[in-house]
């Protein structure tokens, strides 16, 4: 088969990550970087690639079969739409958008072309969860009962350069807790209420910089996600599951399911259950599974080549991730309110 020719909208720190990958497969062909920055221009221009300072100027001249939007999360939605409607397929950085009428309207339009949206929420493609959400869905936890999740590290001062990141729509909610809530609704299905608290108290930004969020999922199991960027911690699945080779990697676990048969610890996979009697007057066993690591951003590439080519379908379709920007989103309205939101079925 022919390398698929694709672009790449965006060339800070994540659309970085998708030229090296793009580079280094060599089932696709790198055919342009659009991004108007002097940075933008001296990426492309180190990597041998032609430079558009739009993405129009980039579609017009390379007519490529899918594009990667990487760029602040406001302009997903429009450049995503821009791309399909010149008839290239989409992988666009999570969050699909940054409201949901945007979301929708991306959806509507996906489905109008005839042409996939892939949304990089990319530890759906971690071995590690693959394979946490195969011993759930074997039933190996039993009943799903509740779910710990953690999301606390530090993000050092030069982070917050960029305004956007101070600005509503750039906190640690939607930039780091919306790949958690589509972590969670992959291995628990969709969330049925959300309950939360935020606050702003460490930066003191526009943005919060901490919230804790209380999930009742559709199952019924329940669940607590804590997340901050200003916290000096290692609980986070950035750090302790080694996907992003720019963070140093920490042997410890951020997220735990605990079930009527069974718990697991994530990404350590840990297994937790009884072999005979089961009670608390009993001995857990635990059982260690192996991780087998993958490059998620290599393995996400080589997917949404195959989604190109029609042979896959999006394991993350725009229709999924508005699901988890909804929930996302309902986050900062229970916290302004007080009250917990429900979700539609």
């Amino acid at each position: 088969m022919a390398r698929t020719p694709i672009a790449v909208v965006g060339a800070g720190l994540i659309g970085r990550t998708h030229i090296d990958r793009a580079l280094a497969n060599g089932d696709v062909e790198l055919v342009g970087i659009a991004d108007p920055s002097p940075e933008g221009r001296r990426v492309a221009q180190d990597a041998g690639v032609p430079w558009y300072a739009s993405h129009e100027a980039m579609l017009d001249a390379t007519s490529p079969r899918g594009v990667i939007v990487a760029t602040p999360n406001a302009t997903h939605a429009a450049l995503a739409i821009a791309c399909l409607e010149r008839g290239a397929a989409v992988l666009v950085e999570k969050p699909v958008a940054d409201t949901l009428d945007d979301a929708r309207r991306l959806c509507d339009v996906s489905a109008a072309t005839r042409l996939p949206v892939l949304v990089g929420h990319q530890r759906r493609h971690n071995p590690i969860m693959r394979r946490a959400r195969q011993m759930i869905t074997d039933g190996l936890l039993g009943r799903p009962v509740c779910l710990t999740a953690m999301a606390t590290w530090l993000k050092p001062a030069g982070y917050f350069d960029a305004r956007w990141r101070r600005e509503k729509g750039g906190g640690p909610i939607l930039i780091n807790l919306i790949h958690d809530i589509d972590q969670l609704r992959f291995l628990f299905g969709d969330i049925a209420s959300v309950q939360a608290a935020t606050s702003n108290a460490i930066r003191g930004f526009e943005v919060e910089d901490t919230a804790v969020v209380l999930l009742r999922f559709r199952n019924g199991a329940l669940g607590t996600v804590t997340v901050s960027d200003t916290a000096a911690a290692p609980w986070t699945w950035d750090l302790s599951s080694g996907e992003a080779e720019r963070f140093p990697r920490q042997d410890v676990n951020s997220h735990f399911i605990s079930g009527t048969e069974g718990s697991l610890t994530l990404p350590r996979l840990e297994y937790w259950h009884y072999r005979e009697a089961k009670g608390w007057h009993d001995e857990l066993t635990q059982q260690r599974n192996a991780l087998h690591f993958g490059d998620v951003y290599a393995l996400q590439l080589a997917h949404f080549r195959a989604v190109i080519e029609g042979t896959e379908v999006p394991l993350c379709a725009a229709s999924d991730a508005t699901r988890s920007l909804e929930a996302t989103l309902a986050v900062r309205d229970a916290a302004k309110s007080g009250q917990p939101v429900q979700l539609p079925a």
